[in-house]
């Protein structure tokens, strides 16, 4: 019997507590692993190392904010077309636009449930949510 690959999360967020937040509520599914990036530099260094399925950022943090990493995350061949979440306290329409027009599958406010991100995270790891859907 074959073993399933995991599925593999790109986790990129300055805050320790929504690290481990969404880290232990997505590694709480079976098969689900997560990789967690401290800044958006962080994850450039990582990018070009490992495959993701899912990559989840943060739009306000210290070096490279998450909006610039979304765009450098797109231009790369590689992960040109990995489905990509952003989580924010920002709630306004302009910044939800904006990230979606650089290349965002979804966006959801922080504070969320558990449920809201596991439903979402299995949607796009899975492609049965069209891009640009919250």
């Amino acid at each position: 019997m074959a073993t399933r690959s995991p599925v593999r999360v790109l986790l990129v967020d300055d805050s320790s507590a929504m690290r481990s937040f969404v880290s232990a509520t997505l590694e709480s599914m079976d098969d689900w692993a997560v990789t967690v990036a401290t800044s958006g530099f962080d994850a450039l260094r990582m990018l070009p190392r490992e495959r993701f399925d899912l990559i989840i950022t943060d739009i306000n943090m210290p070096d490279i904010n998450g909006l610039e990493l979304i765009r450098f995350i797109r231009e790369s061949p590689a992960h040109a077309r990995t489905p990509l979440v952003i989580i924010s306290t920002d709630s306004g329409e302009r910044d939800r636009e904006r990230g979606i027009s650089l290349g965002a599958d979804a966006y959801l406010v922080k504070p969320f449930a558990p449920d809201a991100l596991v439903d979402l995270a299995t949607r796009l790891a899975h492609r049965t949510v069209p891009p640009s859907t919250p």
